[in-house]
This record gives C-alpha cells, sequence and structure tokens, in this order.
C-alpha cells in the first residue's frame, strides 16, 4: 500500500478514517466470509492469501471460486471476473479527473486500492474534481483515508477467516451480512433518476435471464443496463441525470 506523508498527516486523511469506521464491520464480515469459502472450497491456505492480497475483490473472487473447484479453463475464470467487476471500468472513467495529474504507477495503485465503499463516499464528498492544488491534497488525502479503512478491514478480516475457515459454521449467515454491505453501497449510488432506472432494468434482466448457466444472467444484465442507460442519457432531459 502507499499513503504518502502528506496524504496520512492531512486532516481529510483522518476525517476519511473516521467516516468509514461505521461500515468496517460490514467489509469485515464481507472478507471474513470470503475467506472462509476459499478455504472451504478447496483452496490451500497460500493459495487463498494469494488471491486476498492480489485481487482484492470479494465479488469477483466468489464468482471465480466454483469455476477454479469444477476446473473451469483460464479464460472463462478470467472473463467471470472482467463481467463482475465491469463496474470499475465506470468508477474509474468517474474517478479519472480526480486522478490523471498523479504518476501512472500511483494511478495503479489507487485502481488496486479503490472498492464499493471508498468511491461512494469519496464522490459523495467530493461531486466535482479539484479546482486547486489544495483541493487536490484534500481530495487524495481523504480517499487514502478510505483506501486505509476498507483495505484494512478486508485484509485481516479475509486472512482470518482464511486460518479460521474450518472453524466457522455456516449457520452464521455471514454470506448475508455481506449481501447488505452491497445492497447499502447501491442505495448511495442511485442518486439520479437515470441510475435508478438503470438498477431496475439490471435486476430485471438479471431475472429474466436467471436460467443461462455460469450465472451469465449477471453479465447479460450489465450489458443490458449499460446499453439501455446510454441510450436513455442523451434523450432524457438534464434534471434526470442531475443527483438528487
Amino acid at each position: 500500500m502507499f499513503f504518502l506523508r502528506s496524504n496520512y498527516s492531512h486532516p481529510a486523511f483522518r476525517e476519511a478514517a473516521r467516516e468509514m469506521a461505521p461500515l468496517a464491520t460490514s467489509v469485515a464480515a464481507w472478507g471474513l466470509m470470503t475467506g472462509v469459502a476459499m478455504v472451504k472450497s478447496g483452496m490451500s491456505a497460500f493459495e487463498a492469501l494469494a488471491m486476498t492480497l492480489l485481487v482484492y475483490a470479494g465479488s469477483s473472487q466468489l464468482a471465480s471460486i466454483p469455476l477454479i473447484v469444477a476446473g473451469a479453463p483460464a479464460w472463462v475464470i478470467l472473463a467471470t471476473g472482467f463481467c463482475v467487476n465491469l463496474r470499475f471500468v465506470v468508477f474509474s472513467l468517474h474517478l479519472r479527473p480526480y486522478l490523471m495529474h498523479m504518476p501512472r504507477w500511483r494511478r495503479m495503485v489507487n485502481g488496486y486500492l479503490t472498492a464499493d465503499m471508498s468511491y461512494a463516499m469519496f464522490t459523495h464528498r467530493f461531486p466535482e474534481p479539484p479546482q486547486t492544488d489544495e483541493e487536490g491534497r484534500e481530495q487524495e488525502a481523504f480517499l487514502s483515508g478510505n483506501y486505509f479503512t476498507t483495505w484494512t478491514s478486508w485484509m485481516l478480516s479475509s486472512i482470518a477467516g482464511i486460518f479460521l475457515g474450518n472453524l466457522i459454521p455456516a449457520a452464521w449467515g455471514l454470506g448475508f451480512a455481506g449481501v447488505l454491505c452491497l445492497v447499502g453501497i447501491l442505495c448511495s449510488l442511485a442518486n439520479t433518476p437515470l441510475r435508478r432506472l438503470s438498477v431496475l432494468i439490471a435486476g430485471a434482466a438479471a431475472v429474466a435471464a436467471y436460467a443461462l448457466p455460469l450465472k451469465l444472467n449477471i453479465v447479460f444484465a450489465i450489458a443490458v443496463a449499460v446499453l439501455v442507460s446510454f441510450w436513455l442519457e442523451k434523450r432524457l432531459p438534464p434534471a434526470a441525470r442531475t443527483a438528487s
């Protein structure tokens, strides 16, 4: 991880870490459940640790685990992870004006550290890119504070799940806690009429295509929602695209 001294010494870093702290429990539950799932699927502790540290994407990890266990071809596993994480393409496009002044290596580190919650809280706090150097330093420090809490919570809980996996019963329902976490993120991001409509379209498409194999209904739902939303964006009035 990287946290430049100018970031963690800035008041915005501590502000973001405090704001993210109440959500750390949900992140920890999601990470713990993912760690347990990896171990119970038959992965070795080393493989599970490598996936946790390198991938850092719960939804993608959970989608890939059954394919790995089933011996699916590598391209299917990679394609599944790519499709499940397509939302990060949207996140990165939105964050581009905020981060383009950074060197490439720092932009890549930001891409690795960006999570749903950190993105949601950052864009809610800073709806516009920085206009001055001071605003840029504040935004970068705030984003780093978000990263610190989410990354630490995820890694510690996921590693705990890997080593305690065989001791944690499935009846605890950790997966449901993770679902609630993602629902909360969804509600915070669906803040315009167009975004709320895209949620409904994606949900309806996923249900309609539920019979597709290998969870391809998720890919289908993403494609339908993106295409319809792009089409509607050019035809709806500006008020429908403004946060409410």
